[in-house]
């Protein structure tokens, strides 16, 4: 890697899906994680990945919002799905935008910004699993 490391974090899971997840850089991540296909407790990978999808893309439209001088309203909503392909599962990952203080060309100007600088959004580009939705 030759980019400059602005942060770095090691996650690791030792239990498999019924267990936790922790940071061993630090003590501010555990969390017990389950299948969603089960009745027990815990956080799935699917919450997992939306939550940081959700966060990270609405951060770097929050940022947008600030560089134009704008309050910050938006909302990113992510719904991932679970369901079987011919080589075990796949996640359809959807996130809903609302960008409301703003006319509708800007909020389109704002979030095609903010796809390109997300680092999940980055991450997840290219695959037909994913979409990004601007809501009116």
């Amino acid at each position: 890697m030759t980019e400059q490391v602005l942060y770095e974090t090691t996650v690791e899971n030792q239990d498999g899906i019924s267990g936790h997840v922790r940071t061993v850089t630090s003590e501010d991540l555990d969390v017990t994680v389950s299948s969603p296909l089960r009745a027990a407790p815990g956080t799935n990978p699917e919450q997992l990945l939306g939550a940081a999808f959700a966060t990270c893309l609405n951060a770097t439209i929050e940022a947008e919002e600030m560089r134009r001088g704008l309050t910050h309203q938006s909302v990113v909503r992510v719904s991932v799905a679970l369901a079987r392909d011919v080589q075990g599962f796949q996640f359809h990952v959807k996130a809903r935008v609302t960008i409301p203080h703003v006319p509708h060309g800007e909020a389109v100007a704002i979030l095609a910004v903010a796809e390109q600088r997300c680092p999940v959004a980055k991450l997840l580009a290219g695959s037909d699993h994913v979409t990004v939705v601007l809501d009116a």
